[in-house]
């Protein structure tokens, strides 16, 4: 699915005014109520838009301590383990990779001790080897798709010139 120089700019105003009315979106891009209206609909339905609820702290919930953890399987037991991982409300994100063990976890917790409970929660599970986990310290660049809606948005732009 293609995104054009309009949808880009549509995705921008969402993410920088996530709050703000359709009507007014219209407004501000200069465009009918309801082409904006389809257009977001269609970017919905193509899966660019995946979410519309808000971006939440783990750290202000009480789960400031943020760690990548790499958990090695067992052959045939990737479905499993995922599953488990489902079930533990400290991993936020899981991921199949590649490299160094096989799934890699979002891991928040209160501190470094309940950190380690987690971890030592993972390591029960049925298939799981090993784990190794990697603390963050900063962030650095924190999560954002602006950047890369305006490099979509420029190489659209760049299409139809």
């Amino acid at each position: 699915m293609a995104v054009d120089t309009l949808d880009a700019k549509i995705l921008r105003l969402l993410l920088e005014q996530p709050r703000t009315s359709v009507r007014e979106y219209a407004r501000v891009l200069g465009i009918a109520r309801g082409t904006l209206q389809a257009r977001l609909d269609r970017l919905e339905r193509d899966g660019v838009i995946t979410a519309t609820g808000p971006r939440l702290s783990p750290a202000a919930l009480g789960h400031p301590v943020l760690a990548f953890v790499h958990i090695e399987v067992t052959q045939g037991h990737l479905d499993t383990v995922s599953t488990a991982l489902a079930d533990v409300p400290e991993i936020i994100e899981a991921f199949s990779i590649t490299g160094g063990g096989d799934l890699m976890a979002r891991v928040v917790a209160r501190d470094a001790g309940h950190l380690e409970d987690v971890i030592q929660r993972l390591v029960q599970f049925p298939g799981v080897v090993r784990t190794r986990t990697e603390m963050v310290l900063r962030e650095r660049v924190p999560y954002r798709v602006v950047p890369l809606v305006d490099a979509v948005g420029r190489a659209a732009a760049q299409r139809s010139s």
